[in-house]
């Protein structure tokens, strides 16, 4: 059985600590930035209609922990090959030349976790067993985020076409059916 991702998108909440007092202002300026962002974006979820946004919650850590736990990160190190850049010829307005020599840049040492598409498939597949399939519902238009009363959704309602997601500054959302 495959998980289809229904047509109806992901936010980072970052945790930062700061030591220096100088950087504050500009920490504060970028949370700001990141939340004006998120307040427009698209939500990417597990999703059953009728279920409470606390049991959607609590399945999905559930489901996020056992993929960890059978699907452990696994860090590998990978040296990625040297980039060949060629001579060339550099002349100045003089008409005076030099030749710069072949030289190589260093391609560089990335990290990665070959299991992650694997974890991500192991906690889809645990969400699908729970009945959740993955949606991706979009950000309600400025219009209707403005005129909807602000509340959170705290039960996932059926969602149509007219469906779209306003985030709460708090990190909750509500869901609107437009139409």
């Amino acid at each position: 059985m495959t998980a289809r991702k229904a047509r109806v998108n992901p936010v980072a909440f970052v945790s930062m600590k700061v030591q220096h007092h100088a950087m504050k202002p500009m920490i504060l300026i970028a949370t700001v930035g990141l939340g004006a962002l998120a307040a427009c974006a698209s939500l990417d979820t597990y999703y059953k209609p009728g279920t409470s946004v606390a049991t959607l919650n609590r399945e999905t850590t559930a489901c996020q922990v056992k993929a960890l736990r059978d699907v452990p990160v696994t860090q590998q190190i990978r040296r990625n090959p040297p980039i060949f850049v060629p001579g060339e010829r550099v002349c100045n307005a003089e008409g005076k030349c030099k030749t710069r020599p072949d030289r190589y840049i260093d391609g560089g040492i990335e990290t990665y976790d070959p299991n992650e598409g694997l974890r991500l498939r192991v906690e889809r597949q645990c969400m699908a067993d729970k009945g959740f399939a993955p949606v991706s519902i979009p950000a309600c238009p400025d219009a209707v985020a403005r005129s909807a009363p602000s509340r959170a959704t705290t039960r996932l309602p059926a969602l149509t076409e007219g469906s779209c997601v306003i985030r709460n500054p708090d990190g909750s959302f509500q869901i609107v059916t437009r139409g």
